[in-house]
């Protein structure tokens, strides 16, 4: 058997998107795919997508289509649509849906998008868990379909270009959480100042972001992401949590950084929207500790934070030798 081959997509694969759609939509009850009454763009959707402005493509093995993605323009803010993402069965685990979504997301880069949006019926999980390592989440509302499967949607975004950072409300944190733990277990494995050692496990650092997604839905905390490119490649939350005596104050925590992508102003530029963040909503005085001679140290100090003292031994490191850790305060008034 060869490897698939992904090309432009013609209307004459008519046939083939048909059944490879109907044979998806087949994997999940109720769903009902009725081309002609809901969905006659697919009898000619190259047409379709290239009357929009955008493109469509095909994976071909064999003779047969086996997979499928097109994007196009959505006329505001500089966004594109990622639609119509589609793989058979049998080429799943190959690596296809990524290159499929990465011709997709080349395409409208290269357009100039700087956003993409798309939308995904909620009852595809498997969809989710692939566009959620991806580096999309949830915005928005559920999206309800007046069709005969009744469907309902969610709305998944990310920035494309560029590195930006943009705080996630509860929705958009729990659909974070497969990523974020992947970097949390990276930058520990790194050596960063946490609360873990290395290795740590994929399931302990999974339990962890559910806390902070309940956090995030209770207003106990405001989590903050970084893209990079369209990559999700940092974070860093800041603590509501406060005493009765402190409404004053907010604790910053848990500044991550892919080890992939250290020095590019990651980190810098999440701890500047974190002190946006917190001016925001009336917390004037920030907190954090860091374990002293670390990188996370010396940019806290660059940034102009200031030491409140020292406490010998107080964390150990990743070698389990005690290390010294620096409390640090800004006012951000």
């Amino acid at each position: 058997m060869t490897a698939a081959q992904i090309r432009a997509g013609r209307d004459e694969d008519a046939a083939g998107f048909i059944r490879l759609i109907g044979e998806c939509w087949s994997e999940y009850p109720g769903c009902i795919l009725d081309v002609d009454g809901e969905v006659p763009e697919l009898r000619a959707l190259a047409s379709y997508f290239g009357d929009a402005g955008g493109a469509l493509w095909a994976a071909e093995q064999d003779g047969r289509v086996v997979g499928m993605a097109a994007t196009r323009p959505m006329n505001q803010d500089d966004a594109w649509e990622i639609c119509k993402v589609y793989v058979a069965k049998e080429a799943r685990g190959t690596g296809l849906a990524h290159r499929l979504l990465g011709a997709a997301e080349a395409h409208a880069r290269e357009a100039g998008a700087v956003r993409l949006v798309l939308w995904t019926d909620t009852r595809f999980e498997a969809a989710h868990r692939f566009y959620e390592k991806r580096g999309y989440v949830r915005q928005g509302s559920i999206r309800i379909l007046d069709d005969m499967s009744n469907s309902l949607e969610f709305r998944y975004v990310k920035p494309l270009t560029g590195l930006v950072v943009e705080a996630l409300d509860a929705a958009a944190a729990a659909s974070a959480e497969r990523r974020l733990s992947e970097l949390l277990v990276a930058c520990v494995e790194g050596g960063a100042s946490l609360t873990w050692m290395p290795p740590l496990a994929p399931a302990v650092a999974q339990a962890y972001w559910r806390r902070v997604s309940s956090e995030v839905a209770l207003g106990k905390a405001v989590l903050l992401v970084a893209w990079l490119d369209g990559e999700l490649v940092g974070t860093v939350q800041l603590g509501l949590d406060m005493p009765e005596n402190a409404p004053h104050r907010a604790e910053v925590s848990k500044l991550l950084v892919d080890p992939r992508v250290w020095r590019q102003g990651v980190g810098r530029a999440l701890m500047r929207r974190v002190e946006q963040a917190a001016r925001g909503i009336g917390r004037k005085l920030l907190v954090l500790d860091t374990r002293r001679g670390s990188a996370a140290e010396a940019l806290y100090r660059r940034m102009g934070w200031n030491e409140a003292g020292t406490i010998p031994g107080y964390e150990l490191g990743p070698d389990r030798a005690p290390c010294d850790v620096a409390f640090l305060w800004k006012e951000v008034a």
